[in-house]
């Protein structure tokens, strides 16, 4: 009793091979939207926190009789608005903040972007009292738009 052995043909093989890519080229792009919601979750997550931060300063400065919005340099300090150092923009990966122009804040204006993660406006003279606070980056992001597209980071 005598085994053959028998090996796949180029046909099989080439089989083989369309079907994994067929299946790597439905489930790559799931992944790749998979990180994208990450990182628009986590950013949501960041932005909101700091902009708490800010208005929990704000009351507190109000109750003092202070100016109510934080200067630049407060914001940048740990211990004053944020307990910790400012975080990095999730979609850049960049720290730091930069003062912007009003119209800049109303336009959300981005530059800088290789070396700031953050845009930051405050007025407190105005009536009332103004401050805007967005990514410094244009990255499209997860969320609807409401007009069939998405926001993109500054927008949030």
């Amino acid at each position: 009793m005598t085994r053959r052995s028998r090996a796949y043909s180029l046909t099989e093989i080439m089989l083989i091979v369309v079907i994994l890519g067929a299946v790597a080229a439905v489930v790559v792009p799931q992944f790749a939207g998979a990180s994208d919601d990450e990182r628009t979750a986590r950013a949501e997550v960041v932005i909101s926190g700091i902009r708490n931060a800010i208005d929990v300063y704000a009351r507190k400065a109000r109750q003092r009789g202070a100016d109510p919005f934080p200067s630049l340099h407060d914001l940048q300090t740990p211990g004053v608005v944020l307990m910790q150092r400012m975080p990095p923009n999730p979609f850049t990966g960049v720290r730091g903040i930069q003062p912007v122009t009003r119209s800049q804040a109303d336009s959300r204006a981005v530059f800088n972007t290789g070396s700031i993660g953050w845009n930051y406006y405050f007025d407190n003279t105005a009536q009332p009292p103004l401050i805007l606070f967005y990514p410094n980056c244009e990255t499209p992001t997860t969320v609807p738009d409401g007009e069939g597209g998405t926001l993109t980071a500054n927008q949030l």
